[in-house]
């Protein structure tokens, strides 16, 4: 049984440092609130960003914010040894029970919290031991520093391995518009038959991205449906994305302040079944099957 629930949309951080934006403190403490006041309150971190430095940045605006604890959910990720930031040779991926304990006690420094709501594993590595990365799991729940787990990119077959030795309630992957093959290759299935909740990255897809035939094609309709729903691209995106029954959460990394003020209009659009086929359907740039 999941211990966490997060909002219905979830902010994502990775370009609120020193990888896209760089925002100070208070600014940082400035987008929290707002968010929050939006009523986003879970916030998605990983080790990594920003070379290691946005969970710190985050946990000083976050105390800056003057924000409650528990009025928020803070999920982040571990396990990518990156080049940036450490003295590491080569990137690769550490999934010891030592380096994820070592991980957990860090970002919990580094976000200035006593407990993680989800810690997810952020990339499959061939050389992972399910009881170990269980050990550690189940380590950090009794010491509360964790409240829930789950896995970032995994495929079935990865999260399966992981599920026979710990309990699964996530799965981070990618999904939208433009890349729709996990509803289509059994990922999406797979999690509504395992009670895993699936978030998805990169929600919006390549749409504002690319300059192609499926994203012209996606933007003439979209055009068109903005007219009929009076509401922005990125909430029909959103809409598309959250209509699907797996129970999807999108992570939107936006720091937009007018569009982040937009986004949960996503959770209540009454995007139509027709309507959403006919995303699809330009995506793909052929009927369905």
């Amino acid at each position: 049984m999941k211990n966490t629930i997060l909002s219905p949309v979830v902010a994502g951080t990775m370009n609120w440092g020193a990888w896209d934006k760089k925002l100070n403190t208070s600014e940082m403490a400035h987008l929290i609130r707002i968010c929050v006041e939006h009523k986003i309150t879970s916030f998605d971190h990983a080790d990594i960003y920003g070379g290691y430095t946005t969970e710190a940045e985050f946990g000083h605006g976050f105390r800056s914010s003057g924000i409650a604890r528990d009025s928020i959910q803070l999920i982040s990720k571990c396990g990518i040894q990156h080049t940036e930031g450490r003295p590491n040779t080569l990137k690769h991926y550490d999934y010891s029970k030592e380096y994820i304990i070592w991980s957990v006690e860090n970002s919990l420094k580094n976000l200035q919290t006593d407990y993680l709501d989800v810690l997810l594993l952020h990339r499959p590595s061939p050389l992972m031991q399910a009881d170990e990365i269980a050990a550690a799991v189940e380590q950090l729940k009794a010491q509360g520093k964790i409240r829930d787990f789950g896995l970032s990119n995994f495929t079935n077959s990865q999260t399966d391995l992981i599920r026979q030795r710990t309990e699964v309630h996530y799965n981070q992957i990618q999904f939208s518009a433009t890349h729709f093959q996990p509803m289509l290759d059994g990922s999406l299935d797979y999690m509504q038959v395992h009670n895993i909740t699936p978030m998805s990255w990169n929600p919006l897809g390549t749409v504002f991205r690319e300059d192609i035939e499926q994203t012209r094609r996606l933007k003439k309709l979209l055009v068109q449906l903005v007219e009929k729903y009076e509401v922005g691209s990125d909430t029909l995106l959103l809409a598309w994305v959250l209509k699907h029954p797996s129970g999807v959460i999108p992570v939107a990394g936006t720091v937009n302040i007018a569009r982040i003020q937009q986004l949960m209009k996503a959770v209540e659009l009454p995007l139509t079944d027709l309507d959403w086929f006919a995303i699809w359907t330009e995506s793909m740039g052929n009927k369905v099957p």
